[in-house]
């Protein structure tokens, strides 16, 4: 049984503004229709003896990754919600956990271990690099994947193969990033690959290597998985012991420490997408090397990367220069400092401001809203709720709210009263009254809210009930 462990823990912030903390790059459709989650999902498509995936994930992600698989006709065996990030080597674990579970008449589960956010352009080679490493992997070997490089890259880490002895080769050894001289040095010598983090492990095998390994943290995951609850359809991990787990990858963790290493080299079109740099080699470029998406406009522009997506970007005289507009950030680099774009998020996050984590548009359960405008005591949203969707029952301390419904109908709870609002009527919600919004209809609702009182942020939410298990929480 082969079984997919998508790790969605993330937060891609070397592509901000783009990726934001709660709505990080795996969630965005950067190459192509579908999002970067949903491709890695279906690119398994095919393999042999391939069960239903596991998913490791942010909690703050829940229900836009569980949404988004969904939209591709996939349900997850399990999505396991992280409490706090705490790296590869213990998401996998929980993950290897899980796997176990619906294994007990003696089944031994492969992982195939694959991280959300990669871009793979040949999926043929990668299935088939996959089927060539399963025999190894099922004999008790721990096989990663390594990518053939195609040019000196700092970027990466690298693997130095051992003799060649057929398809799945001895790890020789794992090398650390290295500068421009050595990586020039690795790529000439034809014996490294760069690393993948793409991993094909028995889960038993990881779970007793790692225990070898690492007691504590094999501990820490174990109390975590076995003392996780159930929400809805998420299993949420104990917080207590997963937050005493060590940080820590899975190849510091194990895959240099264990004799089981072994690596099949894949030639596939891999990028992790990880800087607008790398974004722009995989996208498709002009006569003059330029990539422009959304509504732009170049002039006499050269190598460049020019990403709109709510506004006309103009740019005229540019070369090698990064320019990156949302609803509410535009920003601007040249190509080659581009992985500095971490130390303006360090910077705004140090300043108390909410852009590292949030876009003006945020998604929750039912849909999502759209802070239009905002001023002292006011803020206007627009809602779009939808189809068969409903807001929690809820009420507020601090502020009143006036609807219109500008498309679609919409049920409405306020107080004792229950009643649908048409499209062009309005309504009002007083400090303090309980109220719901609903969606009995098969087209997505669209609100205008206009929010006003001494105190507007989401933590001013009071939920008395809640179809989505948020009670008590502002999410």
């Amino acid at each position: 049984m082969l079984i997919p462990v998508i790790l969605s823990g993330g937060a891609g912030t070397r592509l901000w503004p783009l990726s934001r903390e709660l709505y990080p790059k795996q969630l965005l459709p950067l190459v192509g229709e579908e999002t970067m989650i949903q491709q890695t999902a279906r690119r398994t498509a095919g393999l042999p003896d391939l069960a239903a995936p596991i998913v490791v994930c942010n909690e703050a992600h829940r229900f836009i990754v569980a949404e988004q698989l969904r939209q591709v006709g996939l349900a997850p065996a399990a999505i396991l919600l992280e409490p706090v990030g705490r790296n590869t080597a213990p998401a996998v674990a929980v993950a290897a956990f899980a796997a176990l579970q619906p294994a007990a008449q003696g089944a031994m589960p492969l992982l195939l271990v694959l991280p959300a956010d990669h871009v793979i352009e040949d999926v043929t080679a990668f299935r088939r690099a996959v089927e060539t490493a399963v025999p190894a992997a099922r004999g008790g070997r721990m096989v990663t994947f390594g990518i053939v490089p195609t040019h000196p890259e700092t970027g990466y880490g690298y693997i130095r193969k051992g003799p060649e002895t057929g398809p799945v080769l001895d790890v020789a050894a794992f090398v650390e990033k290295p500068d421009a001289a050595k990586a020039a040095q690795f790529v000439t010598s034809g014996d490294y690959l760069w690393n993948s983090g793409m991993f094909l492990l028995p889960a038993r095998g990881y779970l007793d290597e790692l225990r070898r390994l690492d007691p504590r943290m094999y501990e820490a995951c174990e109390r975590a998985f076995n003392s996780a609850a159930r929400d809805l359809d998420f299993l949420r991990l104990e917080r207590a012991a997963f937050e005493a787990c060590r940080s820590d990858s899975i190849d510091y963790a194990v895959m240099e420490k264990t004799n089981r290493a072994a690596v099949v080299p894949l030639s596939a079109g891999w990028s992790d997408v990880g800087s607008f740099a790398s974004l722009h080699q995989v996208l498709p470029r002009d006569a003059a090397g330029n990539v422009a998406r959304g509504d732009v406009v170049v002039e006499d522009s050269r190598d460049c990367l020019l990403l709109s997506t709510s506004r006309l970007v103009a740019a005229v005289g540019l070369e090698k220069h990064v320019v990156v507009e949302t609803k509410d950030a535009v920003m601007v680099a040249p190509a080659g400092r581009v992985q500095e774009v971490k130390r303006l998020v360090e910077r705004m996050k140090q300043a108390g401001r909410s852009e590292p984590g949030l876009h003006r548009e945020v998604f929750r359960p039912w849909g999502s809203y759209d802070s239009i405008d905002a001023g002292p005591r006011f803020q206007v949203k627009r809602l779009t709720i939808k189809p068969g969707a409903r807001l929690s029952l809820q009420k507020h301390r601090h502020r009143a709210e006036h609807w219109v419904v500008v498309k679609g109908s919409a049920r409405i709870t306020r107080d004792n009263e229950v009643f649908v609002l048409n499209e062009n009527e309005s309504t009002y919600i007083p400090i303090g009254a309980v109220h719901r919004i609903e969606n009995p209809g098969t087209e997505p609702v669209q609100i205008i809210e206009v929010q006003s009182g001494g105190y507007l942020g989401e933590d001013d939410i009071e939920r008395i009930e809640d179809t989505y298990g948020r009670k008590g929480r502002s999410d």
